[in-house]
This record gives C-alpha cells, sequence and structure tokens, in this order.
C-alpha cells in the first residue's frame, strides 16, 4: 500500500519537472508524420491495448495516414443515437464522469479537497457570473475514447476565448492530486445561448494533446498568444443538439456549465461511463 503511495506521488512530482510542452510537441510531430505501414501498425497495437471498437469507425485502419488522424476518427452515422426527448441535454462526449453538481458560488468541484474558481476557468469576471451556483459536468476523455466534442443543447455561439496554460495529464490520479489543475490548463471556452439560457462548453488540453480544433475557426490551439476572444456576438453561428463543435488530438476532459436552477442533472453514479448522445440533464 505504502509502495504504491510512493509511485503515486512520484508519478505527480513528475508533472511539475517533465518539460510537458515540449514532449507534446515531440509526439505530435510523430502522430502527424504519413509513415505507411508503420502508421497502420501503431494503430493496430493502440486500438488493440486500448479495446477500441473499430467497428464503430468510418473506413479502415489503412485509410488512415497519420495516427492523428485516427485518434479523432469519426464515427459510422446512427452509433451515437441522440437522446430526442423533449427538453433533454446529451453528453458532449464519450467518457467517464469525473465530477458533477452546483457550482458553490464560483467554487467548481474538481476532486475531493479540490476547487478551482470559474472565474478563472473561463478567463473572465463577466462570464463566471452567469454561471454563479448553476451547473456543472465534467467528462474525461481516456484514450480510448471517441475524441470529437458535439453540443449538449442547440444554441448560438456568442464568444471563444482560448486561454494558454499547462500541460498537466488529466487522468483521475492528477485531478486528485494537482491543485486547480482544470483552470491552470491550456483550454477553449466556447459560450452559447440556448433556450436553458447561457452554457459553457470548456475544452481543456493536457499533456500530449496536439491540438483542439472548431468547427468555426479550425484549429484554435497551440496558438502563440497567451489569451485571445473572439466575438460571435453578430454572426449568425448556430449549432443543432448532438451536432459536431470540435475535436481533440489525443486525450482530455469537457467541461459543461449552465446557469442557476436552469437545468436538472440526471442522477448518475461518477466514474460511470458514457457515450455521447446520452442524456445528461434536461431543462429545468
Amino acid at each position: 500500500m505504502s509502495y504504491c503511495l510512493d509511485i503515486n506521488k512520484i508519478k505527480v512530482r513528475l508533472q511539475y519537472i517533465l518539460p510537458k510542452k515540449a514532449l507534446t510537441r515531440l509526439i505530435g510531430l510523430l502522430a502527424d508524420a504519413q509513415l505507411g505501414k508503420a502508421t497502420s501498425w501503431a494503430i493496430e497495437q493502440f486500438a488493440r491495448a486500448y479495446h477500441i471498437n473499430l467497428d464503430e469507425m468510418e473506413g479502415q485502419i489503412d485509410d488512415y495516414k497519420t495516427f492523428n488522424s485516427f485518434f479523432a476518427r469519426p464515427l459510422k452515422a446512427g452509433v451515437r443515437p441522440i437522446d430526442a426527448t423533449t427538453n433533454s441535454i446529451i453528453f458532449p462526449a464519450d467518457g467517464r464522469i469525473s465530477q458533477y453538481g452546483k457550482l458553490k458560488e464560483n467554487l467548481q468541484l474538481q476532486a475531493k479537497g479540490h476547487y478551482f474558481t470559474t472565474d478563472t476557468l473561463l478567463g473572465s469576471d463577466n462570464d463566471a457570473a452567469l454561471f454563479k451556483n448553476g451547473d456543472f459536468m465534467t467528462v474525461y476523455l481516456s484514450p480510448s475514447d471517441y475524441h470529437r466534442v458535439h453540443l449538449p443543447l442547440s444554441g448560438k455561439l456568442k464568444k471563444m476565448t482560448y486561454i494558454a496554460g499547462e500541460l498537466f495529464s488529466v487522468n483521475p490520479l492528477y485531478t486528485q492530486h494537482i491543485p486547480e489543475l482544470f483552470s491552470r490548463n491550456e483550454r477553449v471556452v466556447c459560450l452559447f445561448e440556448t433556450a436553458a439560457g447561457p452554457m459553457a462548453i470548456v475544452l481543456v488540453g493536457a499533456a500530449i494533446v496536439r491540438s483542439i480544433e472548431t468547427k468555426w475557426a479550425g484549429v484554435i490551439a497551440p496558438q502563440k498568444s497567451d489569451f485571445a476572444v473572439y466575438d460571435y456576438e453578430n454572426e449568425d453561428i448556430r449549432f443543432n443538439k448532438g451536432d459536431e463543435i470540435g475535436k481533440f488530438f489525443m486525450g482530455s476532459t469537457v467541461i459543461c456549465l449552465f446557469a442557476e436552477n436552469a437545468v436538472k442533472m440526471t442522477d448518475i453514479a461518477l466514474e460511470t461511463h458514457i457515450n455521447m448522445g446520452q442524456k445528461m440533464a434536461e431543462i429545468a
């Protein structure tokens, strides 16, 4: 038991010491390389190690010329049915439920004993005020999951914010031991107006995440600036519930935020594995 604890302490300490950005760039370059049969072999080994259901994806392994294109692979039509219940709100991605519940003023639970503030997460006091005492849902995407992000509820895009940051790993060990991890990592904040009021979808970067891409702006992370705001108030960019809005090249986390008393979350156990399209909540 103490041996396991010591190993975990070493792993956490390494997160602070390792050159995460340099390693991410290096691995990203390899993942973007077209290496023919070597790429196909690497994909096959990865799929076997992480028990990926290849029957769900479009095409065959040989159709994916780079490892990154496979990692962000599209799925066949119909394999992720969208909950059609009136007023339902769906999970934005495949993954495991890390945390969910009520915000305490502007405090959001990361893991037992660890909180972070929504104003830091969103990069704006004004945006954070929209979600004071609201509800949140945090979904962790492991390497085995489908890595495209879909809109939980039909809405109009109002704003996007890019915030540079660290690239800590976001698996459960590190979220339990690294304070304010999500509000310290690189992230892309997407703010929508919906039938349930304001809704924020936060795509959190992590170690080995080569890039984050959105449907309306292409690759948005990483970039040279540390902070960038994109205003879409006067543009009519709309998505329906279940529409794809972005994707990760390698794994990470998606956080959803809703206004106070706007939604009622589905009662579901932490660490439950869910699929995009399943009912997450309903409009209150």
